[in-house]
């Protein structure tokens, strides 16, 4: 495979990542296929009020490509959509992107050895089908690509402003507004403190309390500015310090959970100090195990359920009617307005598109049934040349996803050149080596703070961890460095 043709599915960090390290290797027979207007993948989308990142500036962003630019320890989200743009624009990318081109189906021929990928065109006035032949699919897609609305009775019958957090109505006035907000997950406590101030009345429906620490976000002045553009060591030495002192805690939450106990009294002495009401600090305090569920970082979102116009309501919804919202316990709320923060939906549901290898074999309907499985998170038995960025059990609980998207990315060229040089025409993994590889994964978990008992958008229905990565990031690095060709079959 001299040339291939690539489809890039996706323009976030990840396929634009991708692109760049395609560039690299002298390929540009590629296109990546955006269903949006612009590129910035999750960074386009969730530009909510308060809209951050919760990992460190320095370490959120490609190794090749420091950013002496970001102004916050913390940066906002349109720094970091600029970031993304200037890479993409750098790096030359830009051109191989086709905007509002969402992909429906990819599915196999096996005569060929190709992929057939079926792409909606918007056009604006009309909707309009193409059928594309690729060699290889990258999934660059992401998980958190798919907003997860609520499973309440009622919910379509409500008759004022309802919208998730990741498709923010802009055009919407909250000021004086009775507005409800579900879910306390990580992009609620980043927005609630933003419009708790302009709105007059705000309930925050909480089904489990997050774990919290305070934020230590700071301005980076103009002179560190410019001392990391003109000494670029500089950054990559804060780079490094921040991604050891993230690293360290994989240390309590795979290794040995008793070292949880100072950061628990920690962030419990932290809930006491913001939060005086004894009664609303009981409501505030998880009954489960620190890092089981996505620890959260903030430093206004308990001053801000402490104000008089908030009201935190614990007891489970019952249903949503025209008007409002109705408890278990049979009391009514009026609202004008209901924003819900419930996240992506991630586990126990289809895949984004429907892709069908071997045999007509349904990914979304396997994933479905065993949960999502990947080797090594990249590559799946019976799907030929279909590739992940960020696939099953890649996901971090404790430092940056970029360290693992690189990661993912330098795993992926390495497929690429392997096939390049054996002259094939496509390659997948064995079926043996899926199941090898994924039962050492889980037997990984059993020991984890991820398995303590809590729910959490880790886990299935079924209780499987196929979001994390159960251990430290290094180590995933080291085994993405280059393809075990035993544990792949080719086709010429």
């Amino acid at each position: 495979m001299a040339t291939p043709r690539i489809a890039i599915i996706g323009s976030g960090f990840s396929g634009i990542g991708m692109a760049i390290a395609l560039r690299r290797m002298g390929i540009e027979s590629f296109t990546l296929y955006e269903a949006a207007e612009s590129l910035g993948g999750t960074w386009r989308d969730n530009a909510y009020p308060g809209a951050a990142c919760d990992i460190p500036s320095h370490l959120y962003s490609f190794s090749f490509e420091p950013n002496p630019a970001w102004t916050r320890t913390y940066a906002p989200q349109h720094e970091i959509l600029d970031y993304l743009r200037h890479c993409a624009r750098k790096y030359d990318v830009e051109r191989f992107i086709a905007f509002r081109s969402r992909v429906r189906a990819a599915r196999f021929n096996e005569v060929r050895g190709i992929w057939n990928v079926e792409i909606v065109r918007d056009a604006r006035a009309a909707e309009n089908v193409e059928t594309v032949e690729a060699d290889i699919v990258i999934a660059a897609n992401g998980p958190l690509s798919r907003p997860a609305w609520p499973s309440i009775p009622g919910i379509e019958r409500f008759q004022g402003k309802r919208f998730h957090s990741a498709r923010w109505d802009h055009g919407y006035a909250l000021d004086g507004q009775r507005v409800a907000v579900i879910g306390t997950g990580a992009s609620a406590i980043q927005f609630v403190p933003q419009i708790q101030p302009r709105v007059a009345q705000l309930a925050v429906f909480q089904r489990t309390p997050p774990w919290i620490m305070p934020r230590r976000d700071r301005p980076i002045g103009e002179r560190m500015r410019r001392l990391y553009r003109h000494l670029p060591f500089a950054q990559r030495m804060t780079r490094a310090a921040i991604y050891w002192q993230l690293e360290s805690r994989a240390l309590a939450f795979a290794v040995e959970p008793r070292l949880l106990k100072a950061p628990t009294n920690f962030a419990r002495s932290y809930l006491a100090r913001k939060v005086k009401d004894a009664a609303l600090r009981a409501r505030l305090t998880p009954d489960y195990v620190l890092g089981c569920k996505r620890v959260l970082i903030s430093s206004d979102y308990y001053p801000a359920l402490a104000q008089p116009n908030v009201e935190l309501v614990s007891g489970a919804i019952r249903e949503i009617v025209a008007d409002g919202i109705v408890t278990v316990d049979g009391r009514h709320r009026a609202f004008d307005a209901i924003i819900c923060g419930t996240g992506f939906a991630v586990n126990d549901v289809d895949t984004p598109f429907e892709v069908k290898g071997i045999g007509g074999r349904d990914l979304g309907e396997t994933w479905r049934r065993d949960g999502p499985e990947a080797y090594l998170g990249a590559s799946v038995a019976g799907f030929p040349n279909l590739f992940f960025v960020i696939g099953p059990n890649t996901a971090l609980g404790h430092n940056s996803m970029i360290f693992m998207i690189e990661s993912h990315i330098r795993y992926i060229a390495d497929c690429i050149r392997a096939l390049q040089r054996r002259g094939a025409r496509t390659m997948q993994v064995r079926a043996d080596a899926q199941r090898a590889w994924n039962a050492r994964l889980q037997a990984r978990f059993t020991r984890t703070v991820w398995q303590s008992g809590c729910r959490s958008y880790y886990l299935t229905q079924a209780g499987k961890n196929t979001t994390l990565w159960p251990g430290f990031s290094f180590a995933f690095r080291r085994l993405t460095r280059r393809v075990r060709l035993d544990d792949y079959e080719f086709e010429r």
